[in-house]
């Protein structure tokens, strides 16, 4: 029995991690197309750098830092919204 929620947890977090690294290259493809360098996107959010760089790396961003995100890419809110409801895997627990 352990067995199967062991893998069941395994595949779990390995959707989150997939989806997270899903969002976070999109936020990094979106930032290098607008010319942002990741210190100015990071700035412009009121993120520290290595925040931003680990949400490009796939760590999961609170949902309140979207808005700000948004506005560092100069991307209207509904479009970042709408990539984190594509990739709405990676903020299940």
């Amino acid at each position: 029995m352990s067995i199967t929620f062991h893998v069941q947890d395994d595949l779990r977090q390995a959707s989150r991690q997939s989806w997270g690294r899903l969002f976070g290259t999109c936020i990094e493809k979106t930032r290098e197309a607008c010319g942002r360098s990741l210190e100015e996107a990071a700035l412009l959010s009121g993120m520290e750098t290595s925040e931003w760089a680990a949400i490009e790396a796939g760590c999961v961003p609170d949902p309140a830092q979207l808005h700000p995100m948004s506005d560092a890419l100069g991307l209207r809110h509904d479009k970042i919204a709408t990539l984190a409801f594509i990739c709405q895997g990676a903020w299940k627990q």
